[in-house]
């Protein structure tokens, strides 16, 4: 079997040939163009997939709200314009006459780590990806919570700072405006217009540049404020943190031990734990949800 799957994210698509099993014979990524919407998106994806004639299923995840049983966006913000209910599924279905399924890609992430990741071995964790915004997922008893409508897991939007910085979703002060990885480069390009992304960032802090490393602790502390709300909410066994951000062992390092000094005694067994499949984990999460 061949699938094609494809993780569509707010600054790159990333796509591969797989089969059932998760096993990739190459990926690749492209711009996402996001800017430009969502029917610019689908365009650009049914591009990419007419050179690959002979799958024979195609799993997608993408940003936004996600009915993953019909396969279209119940919400999409500002990141993705035109997004919000575009039906995906309907449109790849008929033009490429395939088994379609579509997730959120928070949820086709946790799915990925509990399949084929590190986190195999945990039947209750949460999972939190730190990048354009902030996205979640809940995995109880070994099963994918996804709530009353299917939308659980948007840690992004706890609100950690009361009446603070306005956010795309009509509320002010969330999660997202001070812990995302675009509210770490905005306060790292104030000192340094260069810090452009985390690689950058990071180039600098190890090469001494203490203010930088100043501005890389208080975003820890940012994030660890939602990560403690988290664990005394759901008292899970581990939190996977993933995003490109948390590839840095520094970070992660720093994340955990502050979770570590302020999380309540009783949860103090709580791990923290780097995603394992890093970027792609969305895509091994929809190849395993493929139904072949």
């Amino acid at each position: 079997m061949q699938i094609f799957a494809a993780d569509i994210g707010g600054t790159k698509i990333k796509y591969g040939i797989s089969d059932e099993k998760g096993n990739f014979a190459w990926t690749k990524e492209t711009d996402t163009e996001s800017k430009k919407g969502g029917s610019y998106i689908i365009r650009k994806l049914e591009t990419i997939i007419e050179d690959y004639p002979t799958i024979n299923a195609i799993s997608l995840s993408t940003a936004g709200q996600v009915n993953h049983k019909d396969g279209y966006i119940i919400y999409a913000n500002e990141n993705i314009p035109q997004y919000t209910g575009m039906r995906i599924k309907d449109i790849l279905e008929k033009k490429f006459q395939v088994p379609v399924v579509v997730e959120n890609d928070v949820n086709a992430a946790i799915i990925g780590e509990k399949n084929f990741g590190d986190a195999a071995k945990y039947d209750n964790f949460i999972f939190l990806t730190f990048g354009t915004g902030i996205g979640g997922g809940i995995v109880i008893d070994s099963q994918l919570y996804r709530g009353v409508n299917k939308v659980a897991g948007e840690f992004g939007h706890i609100i950690t700072h009361p009446n603070g910085l306005s956010c795309s979703c009509g509320n002010s002060g969330c999660y997202e405006r001070y812990a995302s990885t675009t509210a770490l480069l905005k306060e790292a390009q104030k000192v340094n217009s260069q810090c452009t992304n985390g690689e950058k960032l990071f180039e600098e802090i190890n090469n001494g540049d203490r203010e930088l490393l100043g501005i890389l602790d208080n975003w820890c502390q940012e994030v660890v404020v939602g990560l403690i709300n988290v664990v005394h909410i759901f008292n899970p066994e581990a939190i996977v943190i993933g995003g490109g951000i948390m590839e840095q062992k520094l970070a992660v390092r720093k994340v955990s031990e502050k979770v570590k000094e302020l999380v309540m005694p009783s949860f103090a067994n709580v791990k923290i734990i780097k995603s394992s499949l890093g970027n792609k984990a969305g895509l091994y999460g929809v190849i395993s949800l493929q139904e072949l």
